[in-house]
C-alpha cells in the first residue's frame, strides 16, 4: 500500500514551493494538501484560538487542496483531526528561503507545522530551499521562478528512506534545507546559533516619527558541523529536532540554586 502523507506549509496553499513537493510525493505516496490561505511566514507554532478557523476544499493546477484561513499549525491539526487524515508522515515545504539556526527553529512557521504534527505523534519533515535574493522570501509565492529539480529529488529520496526505515529514536522533525547550488552531499549537522546579525535600522515616518524595520546581513562564519556552514558548502543540510527543550545540563545546577 502506498504510504499516506499530510503536506501542509508556511508560505500558503498557492505557493510554487507547495506543488513542487505535491508533484515528488506523489510519485510513490497519497498526499493531501492542508495548507494555510495566505502567507504565514515566521509565525512559529502560533495556533489560533480565539478565532474560528474555516477549511475549503478548493482546485489549484487541477489538483484538489484545503485551505485553511490560519496558520500552518492550525492546518495540521485541522489535519489530523477535522479531516482525520491519519497519514504515515507529515510533510512541511517546500519553503521558499532557508530555515537554519536556532533563529529560525523558534520562529519559522515551515517547523511549526512539522513540531505540531510530531507533537501528535506523527513523524514530520520540514524542507526549505536557500534563495540566493533574500528579496525573494517576500516575493508571492505564486509566481516564484526558483528552480524545485534539486527539491524534488531530495524529497523523494529522504522521505522514501524515512519511511522505509523509520525516524532515528529521540528526533521528532527532521530538518532539511537544500541550498541554492546543490554540490551532490548530504551532511548531517546540528544547528547553529544565528542565521543573521540582528540589526535595527531607524526611519521616520512623513510627520516625523520614528519606526523600525528589523534587518542584517547574513551570518558567515558558523563553525563546522552546523546546519549554516553546511549549506554556505552547497550541501543539503539534514538537522534532527526534539520538542523536549529541557537544558538537562542545567537541572543539577538549578537543583543547587534553589537548594532541592
Amino acid at each position: 500500500m502506498r504510504p499516506k502523507i499530510l503536506l501542509t506549509n508556511d508560505d500558503g496553499v498557492t505557493s510554487e514551493g507547495l506543488w513542487a513537493a505535491y508533484e515528488a510525493l506523489t510519485t510513490f505516496a497519497d498526499v493531501t494538501v492542508v495548507a494555510p490561505s495566505t502567507q504565514q511566514s515566521a509565525v512559529g507554532r502560533s495556533i489560533s484560538i480565539f478565532e474560528p478557523i474555516r477549511a475549503n476544499k478548493v482546485q489549484i493546477n487541477g489538483k484538489e487542496a484545503y485551505s485553511v484561513g490560519g496558520k500552518p499549525t492550525d492546518s495540521v491539526i485541522i489535519g489530523l483531526f477535522a479531516l482525520k487524515i491519519n497519514p504515515d508522515l507529515v510533510v512541511s515545504g517546500v519553503n521558499i528561503g532557508e530555515n537554519l539556526s536556532f533563529e529560525s527553529v523558534m520562529t519559522s512557521g515551515t517547523i511549526g507545522a512539522a513540531l505540531e504534527a510530531a507533537n501528535h505523534g506523527v513523524p514530520a519533515v520540514a524542507f526549505s530551499l536557500q534563495v540566493e535574493d533574500q528579496g525573494d522570501k517576500f516575493d508571492d509565492p505564486k509566481y516564484i521562478t526558483l528552480d524545485f529539480e534539486e527539491s524534488k529529488k531530495a524529497i523523494i529520496d529522504i522521505c522514501r528512506k524515512l519511511l522505509k526505515n523509520g525516524f532515528p529514536e529521540s528526533s521528532d522533525v527532521i530538518n532539511v534545507n537544500i541550498p541554492k547550488t546543490f554540490l551532490g552531499k548530504y551532511e548531517v549537522t546540528h544547528l547553529a546559533e544565528k542565521l543573521f546579525e540582528t540589526g535595527v535600522e531607524k526611519r521616520l515616518d512623513p510627520r516625523g516619527r520614528p519606526y523600525f524595520w528589523i534587518n542584517g546581513p547574513l551570518y558567515e562564519n558558523a563553525p563546522k558541523g552546523t546546519d549554516v556552514n553546511s549549506i554556505s558548502k552547497g550541501n543539503i543540510s539534514i538537522t534532527p529536532i526534539t520538542l523536549d527543550s529541557t537544558s538537562y545540563k542545567g537541572l543539577n545546577e538549578i537543583k543547587e540554586i534553589f537548594e532541592i
